[in-house]
């Protein structure tokens, strides 16, 4: 009888040792089975991201074909608005001015004495710059202004200028009266009220209602004893290209490439159809292309954009600002691994909720995913952390989250060295002139990997022959600056 329990009690733990290791067996396939699907999901996606250089020349091209549209008033997505300053900086404006910066919710106050590009250097952000006497200050507009009429909007704005003025200017000599006013519509404003942002956008080409607003803040001025006056409302990517004019004649755009994005070029006067009948044609133009709502076929658009792009506040809508700018870099890398987390449990069994939140990864924390170079992706494991809550990830798990995060920060980056490529070639530059090209936002400032992508793929479109004529910069003097240098391009 003993023998009989010894022998049934062998076998019971036989049977629980197998039972035990074919589960173990069938836990491993299904988790090499998951994790293969995973590699399926982002070879795919890596596939049609995919911007080979014969790509990247068609979405050049084609940028370039609506650029002319767009300057001829016919149909194009690009909207290709001129602005109405009288004039670029040349460099050899001197004096301290005085700029405000408008971006939805907030807006930024600078002040800065220019002395001439020839004057003593100033150290700036790293940089020297020809500016001294330099204050910058960013201040949050409470909602019921947000709310209120434009006027009451600059009534707030001079109240708040004014005081700035007292507080920086005591001891320092002169003054200049124009102000220079810039305005950089968010993509929240245009998620909450789209057309509140057109109108903004549109009116800075001189036409009607760009003069009322203008009228306002001239208004506001006098009202509140501002010494100051606006003579030029424009988008904050004219300032951006005002500023690089400053430096070099050879400055001939800017791109703007934060949040938002947007190009300004400068172009010749006769190719320049859409101009007011009063105002005389200065021999250069500068043009906003507002080339965020470019479309092109050979755009590499994957299920995750088609979604993305459904689910907008604007659908079929800014696509290429879909591809390429901060507001929607982190949501694109969210959507992906939300799939994966769905279909091969890529963090476990379950998926973990905040994955499922729209615009929750921003474009910072996936900048800091993607440069993390720790051996076992501790930034990454971090941020999932912070951010969705995500405490169980694996090494290999948080490998395929950088992998992920490259695959976009790539196809962004180099969409937008073909945009660059593309209005060098409108103008005619690309073999036979130095064009500089400015920059300004904090994809290209803070996000290292993304900026050295697109100047690569600039240089492997031109080649060695003329990649040295292609020159990227970022912007001069900061944030907001672009105001002064506005200021100092009036007359």
């Amino acid at each position: 009888m003993k023998k009989d329990v010894v022998v049934l009690a062998a076998a019971t733990t036989i049977s629980t040792i197998v039972a035990a290791v074919l589960l173990v067996r069938q836990w491993k396939r299904r988790s090499e089975q998951r994790w293969r699907h995973a590699q399926r999901i982002l070879r795919k996606f890596a596939r049609e991201c995919a911007t080979p250089i014969p790509k990247l020349w068609q979405i050049a091209d084609d940028l370039v074909a609506q650029m002319q549209s767009g300057l001829n008033s016919t149909q194009s997505t690009l909207q290709m608005l001129p602005s109405c300053l009288p004039s670029l900086p040349n460099g050899d404006e001197k004096g301290l001015f005085y700029g405000i910066n408008l971006r939805g919710t907030n807006f930024i106050i600078v002040q800065a004495r220019l002395g001439g590009r020839n004057a003593p250097m100033s150290r700036i952000g790293g940089r020297c710059e020809p500016i001294s006497d330099l204050y910058r200050q960013e201040i949050s507009i409470p909602p019921n202004i947000i709310e209120a009429s434009s006027q009451e909007l600059f009534d707030w704005i001079t109240v708040e200028l004014g005081k700035f003025i007292s507080l920086h200017s005591e001891g320092l000599q002169g003054g200049e009266k124009n102000l220079g006013f810039t305005v950089s519509p968010t993509i929240a404003e245009v998620a909450a009220s789209r057309e509140t942002a057109i109108t903004w956008k549109d009116s800075l080409l001189g036409d009607a209602a760009g003069n009322k607003l203008l009228n306002e803040i001239n208004v506001a001025m006098e009202k509140h004893s501002v010494d100051k006056r606006v003579f030029s409302l424009v988008d904050d990517t004219i300032g951006v290209l005002a500023g690089g004019r400053y430096y070099s004649k050879e400055s001939v755009a800017a791109v703007t490439l934060g949040m938002g994005t947007n190009a300004a070029y400068i172009e010749s006067a006769q190719s320049v159809v859409k101009w007011p009948d009063q105002t005389p044609k200065p021999e250069e133009i500068a043009i906003n292309t507002h080339w965020g709502n470019f479309r092109s076929s050979h755009l590499p658009i994957t299920e995750f954009d088609t979604s993305l792009d459904a689910e907008s506040s604007y659908p079929g809508s800014q696509i290429f600002e879909k591809l390429i700018s901060g507001t929607y870099l982190g949501e694109t890398v969210r959507r992906v691994l939300l799939k994966m987390a769905q279909e091969s449990a890529l963090f476990g069994d379950i998926v973990p909720p905040k994955l499922a939140i729209p615009y929750l990864l921003r474009s910072p924390d996936m900048a800091a995913m993607h440069q993390d170079t720790s051996e076992d992706y501790e930034i990454i494991d971090e941020k999932l952390g912070e951010i969705f809550e995500i405490t169980n990830s694996t090494t290999m798990a948080r490998e395929l989250v950088a992998e992920i995060c490259d695959v976009v920060a790539e196809r962004g980056a180099r969409l937008v060295g073909a945009g660059i490529v593309g209005i060098v070639k409108k103008l005619d530059r690309l073999s036979n002139r130095i064009s500089i090209i400015t920059v300004e936002g904090g994809v290209y400032e803070h996000y290292r990997v993304f900026r050295n992508y697109l100047h690569s793929s600039v240089w492997e479109m031109l080649g060695n022959e003329f990649s040295d004529n292609v020159i990227i910069e970022h912007s001069h003097g900061g944030s907001g600056a672009s105001s002064i240098y506005i200021a100092a391009s009036q007359p």
